[in-house]
């Protein structure tokens, strides 16, 4: 996993370099040139098998309109290139995570259609400009918290695990939006038992490009309410995350109780109530917590073979896409990407329910598309993932499904499944800030 693959040597050497955190002018030249705007290899790979980056998918379909379904495939006339089953895993075994070999082997179901890659991911020219920006701007401090960054990718030429996990916290995914979704809990029976049914509204401060006089920290925020299931319909919980986790913060709205509470411990492995408790805070989209309860150290930039362009997962219903034991491989499109491989180890006298895992997180859009984790007794337990999928309007290639299978147990979850709702993310003018506030949690979570 250390070894890197057709990494140019100037790249590699930028990769290995210790104690500069942010890039040098000569480095961030290579940003449009060499690399891509927001950071990846411009060029393809030695076989063909990975395309040159050519601008991404930055044109929305004929007839869409803004908070329509998203679930026009538009490469639905690509063939799989590849199918991996159990059979001929071995085959394959350098570009599938240890989760993906370990689901091949425990079900016989489960199958990898891998598609030819297509390189979709695309940003608007504002947040490119930033990211060049950044690259010598931006630096992390001794808390993990970045420094100097805004509206951009904080570090496109990234030198240490924590700042490609921060490059995927800041990804670019739209400033605000809206997004109605349902999640399930499938028992080790086969047995799907929705866990939520509501609606996020959600936005990025971090993204705002007229306000870098007024950016606080906090980068992401969101409000969730519940309309079902029935025993959590008025349920409602806000987060607000920011730079510095210190100043995280989270309420609950529990209509039974018609009182808005905060959350004590809204990070880590703690449950969070956003998936009835079924994962923890740092899961969420397949990252989503505070980094200073680990050492996070880059394994490699590697190709790995990973959920991408997945839009056929956003058409026809839940049932279509929840098998028994996993997703139905034919909602699922595969590729050949190039990731970058890093491994978080928990720090001494620190407590955490996974003390290792490592994720895979795409070079070209940083999203995280895979992740595993070892339980106390060096067991791999879960292996996440999530179904990056290209929206053109933004433009950007993002996640809006994720989930985990529990390796352990049998069971699996599913959140923000969205194949049966009529919006699919929907982008919308800015929230007012009010949004946010207690007040309004308690509100909107009224039954």
């Amino acid at each position: 996993m250390t070894r890197m693959k057709h990494l140019p040597a100037a790249l590699a050497a930028i990769l290995f370099a210790g104690g500069v955190c942010a890039a040098t002018a000569e480095e961030a030249a290579q940003l449009g040139k060499s690399l891509t705007p927001l950071g990846a290899e411009k060029a393809g790979n030695k076989d063909g098998t990975i395309p040159a980056w050519d601008g991404g998918l930055a044109k929305p379909a004929a007839g869409f309109t803004n908070g329509a379904k998203r679930d026009q495939d538009p490469f639905a006339g690509d063939k799989p290139v590849v199918s991996i089953t159990a059979n001929n895993m071995e085959q394959h075994a350098d570009k599938l995570s240890d989760g993906s070999k370990a689901m091949l082997k425990k079900y016989p179901s489960y199958r990898i259609d891998v598609y030819p890659t297509r390189r979709t991911a695309a940003a608007p020219d504002w947040v490119y400009a930033n990211t060049a920006k950044n690259a010598t701007r931006a630096k992390l401090n001794d808390k993990l918290v970045p420094e100097g960054a805004y509206a951009g990718i904080p570090f496109p030429i990234p030198k240490t695990g924590a700042e490609v996990m921060w490059n995927h916290l800041l990804r670019w995914r739209g400033t605000d939006w809206q997004k109605p979704f349902r999640s399930y809990l499938t028992t080790a029976a086969g047995k799907p038992v929705m866990t939520v049914d509501g609606t996020a509204d959600g936005s990025m401060p971090y993204y705002y490009k007229d306000a870098a006089d007024k950016f606080n920290g906090t980068y992401w925020t969101i409000r969730l309410v519940n309309s079902g299931p029935p025993i959590r319909a008025g349920e409602a919980i806000n987060g607000k995350l920011n730079l510095d986790p210190e100043k995280d913060s989270s309420y609950v709205y529990l209509p039974g109780q018609r009182r808005t509470r905060k959350l004590p411990n809204a990070c880590c492995d703690t449950p969070t109530p956003a998936t009835a408790g079924v994962m923890s805070f740092d899961e969420v989209d397949i990252f989503g917590g505070r980094l200073d309860r680990f050492d996070w150290k880059i394994l490699g930039k590697k190709e790995m073979y990973i959920p991408y362009n997945s839009n056929r997962s956003l058409k026809g219903k839940d049932a279509d896409l929840l098998g028994p034991n996993h997703l139905n491989p034919d909602g699922v499109r595969w590729e050949l990407h190039r990731v970058w491989v890093v491994e978080a180890k928990l720090k001494a006298g620190q407590r955490h329910l996974a003390p290792r895992s490592v994720y895979y997180i795409d070079e070209d859009s940083w999203t995280g598309a895979l992740a595993d984790r070892w339980d106390a007794n060096g067991q791999l337990w879960k292996t996440l993932w999530s179904l990056p999928v290209t929206m053109p309007d933004l433009p950007a290639t993002t996640s809006i499904t994720f989930g985990f299978y529990d390796l352990v147990s049998g069971t699996w979850f599913v959140s923000d499944l969205v194949t049966e709702k009529a919006v699919q993310y929907k982008q919308v003018p800015r929230w007012p800030e009010a949004t946010w506030s207690q007040e309004a949690l308690s509100g909107a979570g009224l039954r």
